[in-house]
């Protein structure tokens, strides 16, 4: 018979080996994690979860995966649960202050993070280790706070090679600190040779300084050596990708070249799909992200197609077939219906610059300008360097003759002054507004005439406000003192701006006293400016030659109408010296003399 003595030793031995176990099955499930296989690990951590629910580890980690999977909501309350069932276990309460991270709470993070640290046991590292990640990967990263966080793990723990990548991936995000990062990648795999992340971390570190070509020959080694490690391939993919976008693509040749990489990258993620196992809803969600990134919408659109009927599919579905309609379809209403429904159901935090980008384009180009431009705002705010989208886009509704759709997308980067966009965006916006000022007046002068049974007024508020935008966007121009301005764009300015005036003057031969002479002050300045380019010997072009033409003429008409007949005709007489055969200037001249 078994004594007590001898059934408690047997409990403990039986207990051992469970917690053996269960030790052995969370190092399994940390290791699907590295290797990305993150399905997998979501299964394996729910199980122990289950199991062992007094375990706060396994809930920090169950947690990491949704924030992994942009489930922000469902990892803060897996956390939540591990609190309330382990709540000596300060990782979930690092857990919650991540959530602040990405829910962009700096300061509520930190309040969480110190006070998860303040108590912390002599080899106590991990809180530290995963609030130094936790900065490195926050959708706003804090590099000198990871570093120092990293450091104070390292100081508990000098045998952990994990600390050591954490810091080379903290050092490799600051410009100039690639070398701290490099030292910090090689000590960790002095530690453990075939610690493969601190491998790409070096490759990292060179594709950060645009070596794509040596970071895909390394990748692509390390690929051979570890074919099993899915991240490399994703690593792969992404440096294929920057390699891809830093190509040109004027040329039909270059183009080819171009779509040429973009599938290489596109390659390499399946690759890295494959390799990881994962087919699950939230690793085709990732994939998605992939191709938006590489704005690759044919591939998006067969992937998004499969997301739109998976049941509980994450609102960023929307993302996906708004920039298909736009982009893919040319059907913009349909695009404007789904970021309405991803602003709707999206938390704001998860918004990125290109859903304001194109809900604003397509906004714009079913006529809601109103609502368009805070949105192309809102993506230049949130990110400066999408200003060449949204200009090139103003810039082909121009040439395209859509100028209402120009001029509502170039209001945007005419506002940031400063930038190598905002005088250039100033002028086009001047001359689309302008035209499409002029074609409203045409229909709203042919619509009163058109009634024949009464005397209608022209419906002046239908064309005004483009009149007065292209006012008000030239005249930047014309009060700059910038001399490439001067240069490129000031006679143009002047010009449009003389043009803008006779459609606000009453110029018409029937009622020549009705005339105010509005455009001649930018006339009389466009005919100085052109004279002393050529007084201090420079040629002129023949789009000047014909601005001079046009506003000797308007000039002298005006005189005409004013009976200063002097005047008329000297001004007559400049624009013959300019153009000899010019119809309307000999007539006039003819007149004046006889």
């Amino acid at each position: 018979m078994m004594t007590k003595g001898k059934l408690f030793l047997s409990l403990l031995m039986v207990g051992a080996v469970v917690g053996s176990a269960t030790a052995q099955r969370l190092k399994d499930a940390k290791a699907a994690m590295e290797a990305e296989q993150y399905d997998k690990a979501k299964e394996m951590l729910q199980t122990l979860v289950d199991k062992k629910p007094k375990d706060g580890e396994n809930y920090f980690y169950l947690g990491q995966i949704y924030l992994i999977n942009e489930k922000v909501d469902s990892a803060a309350l897996i956390f939540g649960q591990g609190l309330t069932n382990a709540p000596k276990e300060t990782l979930n309460q690092i857990g919650m202050g991540i959530v602040d991270l990405e829910k962009g709470n700096e300061t509520a993070a930190e309040q969480k993070f110190v006070s998860a640290t303040s108590d912390l046991k002599k080899k106590d590292y991990l809180p530290l280790y995963y609030i130094g990640r936790a900065y490195i990967d926050a959708p706003k990263p804090d590099y000198a706070k990871a570093i120092d966080y990293l450091t104070q793990a390292k100081a508990k723990n000098l045998k952990d090679p994990e600390i050591l990548v954490g810091l080379g991936d903290a050092y490799s995000g600051i410009q100039g600190e690639a070398s701290n990062a490099y030292v910090n990648y090689r000590d960790a795999l002095n530690l453990d040779p075939n610690l493969v992340r601190a491998h790409v971390g070096q490759a990292i570190i060179q594709r950060r300084a645009q070596a794509y070509d040596v970071a895909l020959e390394n990748l692509s080694e390390k690929a051979k050596e570890y074919p099993s490690f899915g991240p490399i391939y994703r690593e792969l993919a992404e440096t294929q990708l920057e390699l891809a976008k830093t190509l040109p693509d004027n040329t039909d040749e270059e183009k080819a070249k171009y779509e040429s990489e973009i599938k290489k990258a596109v390659d390499y993620y399946k690759q890295y799909l494959q390799v990881t196992g994962d087919k699950s809803v939230e690793a085709n969600v990732r994939y998605a992200d992939f191709l938006v990134w590489g704005q690759q919408y044919e591939e998006l659109k067969n992937v998004a197609l499969q997301l739109a009927n998976a049941p509980g599919v994450d609102a960023k579905v929307y993302r996906y077939l708004g920039l298909i309609a736009v982009n893919q379809d040319g059907d913009f209403e349909k695009g404007a219906e789904y970021f309405d429904k991803l602003f709707a159901e999206a938390d704001t935090s998860r918004l990125i610059d290109i859903d304001y980008l194109f809900a604003g384009f397509a906004n714009i180009q079913t006529g809601k300008a109103d609502k368009g431009v805070p949105y192309l705002a809102k993506a230049l705010e949130k990110n400066p360097e999408i200003m060449p989208e949204i200009g090139s886009a103003g810039m082909l509704a121009f040439q395209q003759g859509n100028y209402d759709v120009a001029s509502a997308i170039l209001s945007v980067p005419a506002k940031q002054k400063g930038t190598d966009y905002y005088y250039e965006a100033n002028y086009v916006l001047g001359n689309a507004s302008f035209r499409s000022g002029v074609a409203k007046k045409e229909a709203a002068t042919a619509a009163a005439q058109g009634d024949s049974t009464s005397v209608t007024p022209v419906d002046t508020a239908s064309y005004m406000p483009d009149f007065r935008n292209a006012l008000k966007a030239f005249d930047v121009i014309i009060k700059s003192n910038d001399q490439k301005v001067y240069d490129e764009y000031l006679a143009g300015a002047l010009y449009l701006t003389g043009y803008v005036n006779i459609s606000l003057d009453n110029v018409n031969p029937e009622t020549p006293e009705l005339c105010k002479g509005l455009f001649v002050p930018a006339f009389t300045q466009l005919t100085q400016l052109l004279k002393d380019k050529q007084l201090q010997g420079k040629e002129l072009t023949d789009a000047e030659r014909g601005y001079l033409v046009d506003a000797y003429n308007y000039i002298g008409y005006y005189h005409v109408t004013k009976e200063d007949y002097a005047s008329a005709l000297a001004s007559f007489e400049e624009t013959v010296k300019v153009a000899p055969n010019d119809e309307f200037a000999k007539a006039y001249i003819e007149y004046l003399k006889s």
